[in-house]
Parts: C-alpha cells; sequence; structure tokens
C-alpha cells in the first residue's frame, strides 16, 4: 500500500522504476529489429558483392532498404549512401562537396549545428575554404537576412539541421530551399535529419543531400545513411573496393542495415505517433511545471517545435547537478548534445540564442519516443519535484 505524502518513488523499495527521457541521445531497439539483425546474422551472412544467389539476395535487400529510406522522405530516384551513421553522414556530405569544388570554397552553416557539422567545418577551414556561420535568434530559428546576403556572394554548400537536438527548434525548410533556389548560384543545401527523420514532415525535393541515423529511430547504433540528389558529385570518404557508389567503399553493415529498414518499418506502422508524441510532451511540460513553479522552456513555443524534445531550466541548479540527482531514481536525462556533452560546461546552442550562460547552466533536455509512456512522466516528475526542492537550498552565491 502506498503511504500519503510520501513520493511514488520513495516507496518503490528494490523494484526501482526507471523513465528514460534521453531519446535524442539514442533510443532502445526495438524487439522486432533485434530479431531482424539476429535472424540476418545467422541467415543472411552473405556478402552482397558476391556473385552467387544467396548473395545477390542479400544485395536485393540492401536495395529494397534503399527504397524504404527514399519512400519514407520523397526521394524518387535520389542515391542512398549507408554510412555508419550521423557523424559519417555528415562528414561525407561537407568534405565530399568542398572535394569537388573549385576554389575558393565558401561554405555556410548554422551556429547552433551538431559538432559533427561545425568540427568538420572547421577542419575544412584549415584546408582552405572559408566557413560562415549563420545566427540565430531566441527560438532558435535561423537568420535569412543573413544567410540570403552570404549567398549572393556565392556558397557552395549550405549546410541545416532539420530539428535541433538540444530545443528541438524545426528549421523551416521550405523557406531555406526557397531561398537557396533563389539566391545560391548552384548552391547545395545539405539537411542533417538526424533528429528530425519520420518524426517531423520532411520532402527531399527541397535539398540536395540529406542525413539519417537508425539508432535515433529504435534501430542499431553504427548505422546511418547520406540521401544524395541524382547528379550531385561528391569525393569519396573511403577508397576500395568501391561499395555504395564509389564514395563509401568497404563491405556492406547488412545486419546494421536490414535493422535500419525494420526500425523504418515499424516507426511508421504506429498510427498518430507524432500526434502522440506532442500530446506525451505537452503532459510533461505541465507535470514538470506543477513540480517546479519556476520552470524555464529555453527555445521555441512548445507546441511550434518537435514533438519529441523539450529543454527546460532549473533556476539556480545546475543542469549537471540535477541530472546526477535525477539518475540516482532512475530519471535519465541531458545536459546537451550526447556527442560534447562530456566536454562542455555550458551549452553552446543556448548561448547562441542569446541565453545568458548561468541561466544555460540551469539546462536540462528531456526527449521522448513513441514508447515513452505516462507513467514515466509522472515518475518523473515526482523526483524532479523532491530532487529540485532539495537542491535549490544549495543555491550558489
Amino acid at each position: 500500500m502506498l503511504r500519503r505524502g510520501v513520493p511514488l518513488f520513495l516507496q518503490k523499495g528494490d523494484k526501482r522504476m526507471q523513465a528514460y527521457l534521453d531519446n535524442s541521445a539514442t533510443t532502445k531497439p526495438s524487439d522486432g529489429v533485434i530479431r531482424e539483425m539476429a535472424d540476418s546474422m545467422a541467415e543472411m551472412y552473405y556478402n552482397p558483392s558476391s556473385l552467387y544467389k544467396e548473395a545477390l539476395q542479400v544485395e536485393k535487400k540492401l536495395n529494397a532498404c534503399r527504397d524504404e529510406i527514399r519512400k519514407s522522405i520523397n526521394a524518387k530516384d535520389a542515391r542512398v549512401i549507408f554510412t555508419s551513421g550521423g557523424t559519417e553522414s555528415n562528414n561525407l556530405a561537407l568534405f565530399g562537396v568542398f572535394g569537388v569544388s573549385r576554389p575558393p570554397v565558401r561554405i555556410a552553416v548554422s551556429s547552433v549545428e551538431h559538432p559533427s557539422v561545425l568540427e568538420a567545418a572547421e577542419a575544412l577551414c584549415k584546408l582552405g575554404a572559408e566557413i560562415i556561420k549563420i545566427g540565430v535568434n531566441e527560438k532558435g530559428e535561423i537568420n535569412f537576412d543573413q544567410l540570403g546576403d552570404e549567398l549572393e556572394k556565392g556558397l557552395a554548400l549550405v549546410s541545416v539541421m532539420q530539428v535541433n537536438n538540444e530545443t528541438g527548434a524545426i528549421t523551416d525548410v521550405n523557406r531555406l530551399s526557397r531561398l537557396v533556389r533563389e539566391k545560391g548560384n548552384k548552391t547545395l543545401l545539405h539537411i542533417d535529419g538526424v533528429q528530425g527523420f519520420l518524426r517531423t514532415e520532411m520532402d527531399f525535393s527541397l535539398c540536395d543531400l540529406y542525413t539519417l541515423s537508425a539508432h535515433k529511430i529504435h534501430g542499431p547504433k553504427g548505422v546511418g545513411a547520406l540521401v544524395v540528389r541524382k547528379g550531385v558529385r561528391l569525393s569519396p570518404a573511403h577508397i576500395g573496393g568501391g561499395q555504395e557508389d564509389g564514395l563509401r567503399s568497404g563491405t556492406e553493415n547488412t545486419p546494421g542495415i536490414f535493422g535500419l529498414m525494420q526500425a523504418i518499418k515499424e516507426m511508421k506502422a504506429i498510427s498518430g505517433f507524432r500526434e502522440s508524441l506532442m500530446e506525451k510532451k505537452l503532459h510533461l511540460i505541465e507535470a514538470f511545471k506543477s513540480a517546479v513553479p519556476g520552470l524555464i522552456i529555453n527555445g521555441p513555443e512548445p507546441e511550434s517545435a518537435a514533438a519529441h524534445i523539450v529543454n527546460f531550466g532549473f533556476p539556480d541548479v545546475r543542469g549537471e547537478v540535477m541530472l546526477h540527482a535525477l539518475e540516482e531514481e532512475g530519471v535519465f536525462a541531458s545536459t546537451g548534445s550526447a556527442c560534447s556533452s562530456k566536454k562542455m560546461k555550458v551549452s553552446r546552442v543556448l548561448t547562441e540564442m542569446g541565453i545568458p550562460a548561468k541561466k544555460a547552466e540551469w539546462a536540462l533536455r528531456f526527449s521522448l519516443s513513441p514508447y515513452t509512456t505516462l507513467e514515466e512522466i509522472n515518475y518523473a516528475a515526482e523526483v524532479v519535484k523532491v530532487k529540485y526542492e532539495l537542491l535549490k537550498r544549495f543555491k550558489r552565491r
């Protein structure tokens, strides 16, 4: 029997409940994905480059996954290049365009991109590229006027994320595409869709290159793709046997690719999951605001942001401290991008949006999946209430 007035998580005893709310960092592979990968390793282990029947069946299934990706984003006859994930796909897009472009090469990226784009851009600087960082406003929206001016000066590539991984801010890809097409002289547009693929509408005809990753949609880690418009030239990432149209040599990760295809099919089969995700996010916000009345939301208005991400500021409590306090009770969140969180003190994304460093220190990101339950959210809110009440007493002076 539950004791009245005592938080639920303090009554759990040995049966510890968890609330995994860090789905932007990674998602749990579904049972169907795990089975598909296990079956492929047991039965379809042949090299797709071999010429006998069994190997050709593997190749056929690889191409079926390409078709599944094309259908998901209206990519039609685009090339689908399998990679090891979002980072490699983003690197292939930037380095690939740079490698076939005549100097001077000017590339524009937003100031709030993922490290796999920003650090790739910095590396290209050392190779002679000119990198232009496009600013954002307090809602995380890119400065279209600034980008328009840079397009008129000439750009080889514009690279912008579809959904910001820390705040859930959604790029207006329609407006971005129109601007690039109108003002850019043969400028290519790359969309990093790692946080947007399947969770936000996307029409590939609006861009030239598109990145996706399996482990963000309940697929396996270590596999992703770069979708490339027909006719777009790139320099290769790996030299060798000529796999993946010569852009990414090396025997394909067939179990991972088949797991990706299964994950796509399962996500698309969930009826109305985007609407359901938004309902869950709004419920989470209401529950957390009830637990912490002074709670701050960093970024865009919740209903205009992606349905699976919300970034909170817990006044006078550092995000990292709050994160570890929640972790003690099985509630998992993140201070920012999982790819840079171990080396960052204050979120670069939030400071670029104009949030003072002191307030940016209070930030924690919570991210949902179609499988997140209301029970997890309510449990997390209970833990947040108790932990915040405890930690705010130790306000730094």
